[in-house]
């Protein structure tokens, strides 16, 4: 599907918190989410007379099958920068990116929609 040929679209990129406020010892990973998110902005701009929509989804952690490659520590230090005291849940991003992929998200394009337990929310 060509969204700007046939004038219907979305596009919903998935970034990171970190690309909002960058992470300790990672600022090649960091640099590039913030880039995810720079282009989402742009792109949202460019084709907000069309009906195509880009938006990006910024979650913190997320609980995955990827934790038991960190140490627990690791993990700790990750939990401890989430206000709500928990990690996201796959069904909770997957919530989110369903709505942004829907007819129903017609009035929001290039924005960066926070998901992370009340760790960055601007």
């Amino acid at each position: 599907m060509q969204p700007r040929r046939n004038n219907y679209g979305r596009i919903v990129n998935i970034a990171s918190v970190a690309g909002k406020e960058g992470n300790p010892n990672a600022a090649a990973y960091s640099a590039s989410k913030a880039g995810v998110i720079g282009l989402t902005k742009s792109l949202g701009k460019e084709l907000a007379r069309t009906n195509v929509r880009v938006n990006c989804v910024t979650p913190a952690a997320v609980s995955t099958p990827l934790f038991a490659q960190m140490t627990q520590e690791h993990i700790n230090f990750m939990l401890s920068k989430i206000p709500l005291g928990r990690f996201g849940e796959i069904d909770e991003i997957a919530s989110l990116v369903c709505w942004l992929a829907s007819e129903e998200c017609s009035f929001s394009t290039g924005a960066a929609f926070d998901i992370s337990g009340g760790r960055a929310t601007y």
